[in-house]
């Protein structure tokens, strides 16, 4: 199984598509168009392709359908990493000694240590450079429902690269533009214009100097407005804002409580922070009320007085996983212990809710009950920075505290117009309803997506409202292989595995726009039901998807759709209460 992704030809990418008996029966050029407005955002061509996204109040957080792949599989995974291992080494062994010349950084030479060594580097050596035609393709334009991506091909088994000339449009499901801000044009790109005519291109200064201007005051108080809290602070890097946002909140002397599958960036915050670390199991509630009862009953470890803050840090939607907290059950932990809770919302907020205000709005729950807000403009707003939102007393210590306003760069003039922008229109202050429909489009096209590669047979992890809905694929081999071939059918795809997820989860990663037409969703539906024929990647029995017939898992029935059936039946099925 290894065999596809360690003889890579010396001419280029391996043509996946020749290998099928089938030529697919639709064109991979179905839906290019020259209209660059389609082709950044495409038409809505019906209204009964909308939906909103919404959790029942007073429901408890369903637990997704998940099936598990068959033993074979997971023993073929194993062998596949185990015969990677054994094969590198060896040629590590007879490298140094036959081809030293090759191996001269993993050596030391004239006394020198070497630069990195044989086992840190191992992974990267001799798996992920397998993999980089998969990854970090050149782009140019907008991301928008199509991306631009150059053509390149390795003549050195992905060592160096080399461009044609050539590009491909291809349908963009790697990107997080959620809701489709990332344009050329439009209302957004003219207020972003205009301020970068006015204004120009910097603020020339940390906040703390001579980088606060009335934009920035403007846009703190419009992102505080929208998220439900009393203020909040803007910051150029999303990442950043968590790496220095726990240092200016805990110390030596206060807890944080972790879930398991948090950002690394809030992982680096915390530990930045010097603060006491526990973890709980990623959405295991009882777990963590056991770990607030022994906290709170034993204190610190050495003197046992009690912690001076106690913090649980979690996500809204964990990227990896298309997952959400379990926001009711957290706040009512809250409301029972008294810790503070922070939520890193970087890819709920604007994508989740039905007026997209994140995981509060989705579990109607008062974002007074939530402690710390974090989210990011990135995704959902077509810019680039994060904030954190609070009561003010918080905001007004954070603003003379942390780290990013003495040291670190101020958010651009132009990018502050674009995030006042786009809260706008969701808000409905501008355009009418569009804010609106981009927010249903986006529900929608998650819902469909999801529950059509369900009933194809997939397994998908997540939650249904999510827009990132990873496909399992665990055989190593299998990830340059869709990457590839969904490539030449003109879809551009994220492939991952690890040490970003388990050793055993390498997943496709398809992250949703509301930018994506209906038509669309067929087509990446057909796609990978095609591809699947030949990479043979349907290990679910097709029981996430529900019964096509009421009684037939209790008869022992368990098929899975057609591509046919998926098609004429899931896009109105998607848009009632999903399992």
């Amino acid at each position: 199984m290894m065999s596809m992704m360690m003889h890579m030809p010396r001419s280029g990418p391996i043509d996946y598509a020749s290998m099928s008996n089938k030529v697919p029966d639709f064109p991979t050029d179905a839906h290019l168009t020259e209209n660059k407005e389609e082709r950044e955002f495409g038409s809505l061509t019906s209204k009964e392709w909308l939906c909103v996204s919404k959790h029942t109040p007073g429901r408890p957080l369903p637990k997704p359908v998940v099936d598990e792949p068959p033993y074979y599989i997971l023993i073929a995974t194993y062998l596949s990493f185990l015969i990677l291992i054994i094969i590198g080494h060896i040629k590590d062994f007879f490298g140094r000694i036959f081809m030293p010349k090759q191996f001269e950084p993993l050596m030391e030479k004239n006394g020198y240590a070497p630069w990195y060594s044989r086992l840190e580097s191992f992974y990267t050596r001799r798996m992920k450079v397998r993999l980089d035609d998969c990854f970090a393709r050149k782009t140019h334009g907008a991301p928008g429902r199509y991306v631009t991506c150059y053509n390149r091909f390795s003549p050195d088994y992905n060592h160096s690269f080399y461009y044609d000339g050539t590009t491909t449009d291809c349908l963009n499901l790697s990107s997080y533009n959620y809701l489709g801000f990332g344009q050329s044009s439009g209302i957004c790109t003219d207020n972003a214009v205009e301020a970068l005519e006015q204004r120009g291109v910097s603020a020339c200064g940390p906040r703390l100097v001579i980088g606060t201007s009335d934009l920035h005051l403007k846009c703190e108080k419009v992102v505080a407005e929208f998220v439900g809290k009393e203020d909040a602070m803007v910051f150029a890097m999303g990442y950043g804002t968590n790496a220095f946002l726990f240092s200016s909140l805990v110390n030596s002397k206060c807890l944080v409580i972790s879930d398991s599958l948090n950002h690394a960036s809030t992982r680096f915050g915390v530990r930045l922070s010097g603060a006491a670390v526990k973890i709980f199991p990623h959405n295991d509630i009882k777990k963590l009320e056991k770990i607030l009862k022994d906290a709170i009953a034993q204190g610190q470890p050495k003197t046992h007085r009690p912690w001076k803050k106690i913090l649980v840090a979690v996500e809204g939607l964990f990227s990896m996983e298309g997952d959400l907290c379990n926001l009711p059950e957290l706040v009512e932990l809250r409301d029972k212990y008294k810790f503070y809770l922070f939520v890193d919302e970087a890819h709920s907020i604007g994508a989740l809710g039905p007026h997209g205000k994140g995981v509060c709005d989705y579990f109607d729950v008062d974002p007074s009950r939530v402690d710390l807000l974090m989210g990011t403009f990135t995704k959902s707003f077509g810019a680039t920075g994060g904030y954190v939102a609070a009561n003010k007393d918080i905001i007004q210590y954070l603003r003379k505290d942390i780290l990013t306003n003495a040291y670190g760069e101020t958010p651009a003039p132009a990018v502050l117009e674009q995030i006042i922008t786009s809260l706008g229109i969701i808000n409905g202050d501008l355009n009418g309803n569009e804010g609106q429909e981009r927010l249903q489009r986006i529900a929608f096209n998650s819902r469909y997506l999801r529950l059509g590669l369900k009933r194809l047979g997939f397994i998908v992890y997540g939650a249904d409202d999510s827009p990132v809905i990873p496909l399992l694929l665990y055989l190593p081999a299998k990830m340059p292989a869709i990457s590839r071939m969904m490539y030449e059918r003109n879809i551009a795809i994220v492939v991952t595995c690890y040490p970003a997820t388990d050793l055993l989860t390498a997943r496709v990663r398809f992250c949703l726009s509301s930018s994506l037409m209906k038509e669309d969703i067929d087509y990446i539906l057909k796609a990978c039901d095609d591809i699947s024929k030949i990479l043979q990647i349907k290990y679910s029995s097709g029981m996430a998807g529900g019964e096509r017939n009421p009684g037939d898992y209790k008869k022992g029935i368990k098929p899975r759709w057609s591509i046919e059936e998926v098609l004429e039946k899931t896009p109105y099925d998607c848009k009632g209460e999903m399992i």
